[in-house]
């Protein structure tokens, strides 16, 4: 607990008899100023303190003087410090031109650990060490996991808020997976208590991300946007989108914008006689990377979105809110700690299947451009937001005007997405209804299903028409080719 801040010679007195320990230090000015803020980041990550600046090391309150430059640089040191945090300065005057500073730095188990200029420390009785690193790791894990996130904050929405359909798609997911044991809860309430969706019976801002049916104009950080560019630059567009709405339908979105402007080489295997697809960035590893930027950009920045931008050459994939303290960009090319800064809605994307626990998505995503022949993706921080950069030609985009989505264009193989796996098995069972299809496939939308992915899947003759002559005959089943089986056995290696 930080002791009590002086304000008078008196009380000043009382306090330095104390003489330093676990919260309080003696300095005799603040030609000390590093040595004492290194200190201050000590008492932040422990129970507060007091820094006195002006103090011999016996005690003795001889002052210093103070001109606006001390202040400022004491200011400037202060901005040294993460998380950001400022210290309010207290004056007390022992004679006509000197003074005793006193800064008081308030512990919070809500923003430890702290770093000044980089490092954290910490305060082991009266001195100050650095901190050892699995200690700032498990304090900022403590931290990532507190009470005080964005995403674990009341949503103020009712169960009608909840997309139920939904929810229940997912949920039935982790159960066939095994991610989510127990009893099945019977009503949308339960299922939403199961996946930590709710808390005390309000529904938290995690579960209007992940599952939410409106969003104007309280959620606007729930959006994706997408661009492809002509050429290398943001000069021209060819075809561009902006969605609002819950994270797995974004996610949705952006696999379809990949697919409709990824170009799909073809090979010929010498002595096999059989056609190899090559995609220009493996769908794992672009999938890989859009989930982490859903479930790890900053939510609190509500002009934020997560971004998808195709050129010539490359394809950037931008996210809000820059890395998790304690994640860097150099950092995850190699063994690195998962720290997750939305971890509801990382659990719930774990439970459907799609990331797992360990900080080894980047590891795998290097390591899937290694095998298909590709650059390594590049990892920044610009300008507060994460970037992931693959360097790999998407030339030969179709031309499409701007603010046009059209569907997948017939020279464009679809990709097999868990949604085309479980529909392509469900045609592989024996001929299916349009009705069958969509839901294996989970899609609520029956426009954007049949543009999306019915119509794609005959133009790709991966699925045929039962009734050819009649494509809107009720009796219409749809089955798999020998192309579409094919597609699903290479998806299972």
């Amino acid at each position: 607990m930080t002791p009590r801040v002086p304000s008078t010679l008196a009380e000043l007195a009382k306090l330095l008899r104390k003489g330093e320990g676990r919260a309080i230090e003696f300095k005799r000015s603040t030609a000390e100023l590093k040595e004492g803020l290194q200190t201050g980041c000590a008492f932040l990550n422990g129970v507060g303190g007091l820094l006195l600046f002006g103090v011999r090391p016996d005690g003795s309150a001889e002052g210093q003087q103070v001109s606006d430059k001390t202040l400022r640089e004491i200011t400037q040191g202060m901005g040294q410090f993460e998380p950001s945090m400022q210290v309010e300065i207290v004056r007390i005057p022992t004679t006509a031109d000197r003074e005793v500073l006193v800064l008081p730095f308030v512990a919070s188990a809500d923003t430890i650990p702290f770093t000044y200029e980089g490092r954290p420390y910490q305060r082991v009785g009266s001195t100050t060490r650095k901190m050892p690193q699995a200690t700032y790791e498990q304090l900022l894990l403590d931290r990532m996991h507190s009470g005080r996130r964005w995403e674990n904050q009341s949503a103020d929405v009712t169960l009608r808020d909840i997309d139920a359909e939904e929810v229940f798609r997912i949920a039935e997911i982790a159960r066939s997976s095994g991610r989510l044991t127990g009893p099945a809860a019977r009503n949308l309430a339960g299922v939403l208590d199961r996946l930590s969706l709710r808390k005390n019976g309000a529904i938290l801002r995690a579960a209007v991300v992940l599952f939410g049916k409106h969003f104007l104009p309280d959620y606007p950080q729930c959006e994706l946007r997408m661009a492809r560019f002509r050429g290398t630059d943001k000069g021209e567009f060819l075809d561009q989108r902006q969605i609002r709405g819950p994270a797995f339908r974004l996610l949705e979105e952006a696999e379809l914008f990949c697919q409709r402007h990824f170009p799909v080489s073809a090979r010929i295997v010498p002595g096999q006689m059989r056609r190899v697809e090559e995609h220009v960035i493996p769908p794992d590893a672009m999938r890989e990377i859009l989930v982490n930027a859903f479930i790890h950009r900053d939510y609190c920045i509500a002009g934020g979105a997560v971004s998808l931008a195709i050129f010539d050459d490359r394809v950037e994939v931008w996210s809000a809110g820059g890395y998790p303290r304690g994640i860097t960009a150099e950092s995850l090319s190699r063994e690195h700690l998962s720290v997750q800064r939305n971890p509801i809605i990382a659990d719930v994307f774990y439970r459907a299947g799609l990331i797992e626990k360990w900080g080894r998505g980047t590891n795998r995503v290097i390591e899937m451009c290694r095998d298909a022949g590709i650059e390594r993706p590049v990892f920044a921080e610009i300008t507060g937001a994460a970037v992931v950069t693959f360097k790999a030609a998407v030339a030969a985009t179709p031309q499409v005007p701007p603010q046009v989505t059209p569907q997948v264009t017939p020279q464009v193989p679809p990709q097999v997405t868990p949604q085309v796996e479980s529909l392509l098995r469900t045609a592989e069972a024996g001929p299916a209804t349009r009705a069958d299809l969509q839901t294996a496939a989970g899609i609520r939308d029956r426009k954007h299903f049949r543009l999306a992915y019915l119509e794609p899947l005959i133009q790709a003759a991966w699925l045929e028409l039962t009734i050819p002559a009649k494509p809107q005959s009720r009796l219409q089943r749809y089955r798999i080719t020998t192309a579409g089986r094919e597609a699903l056995e290479r998806s299972r290696k």
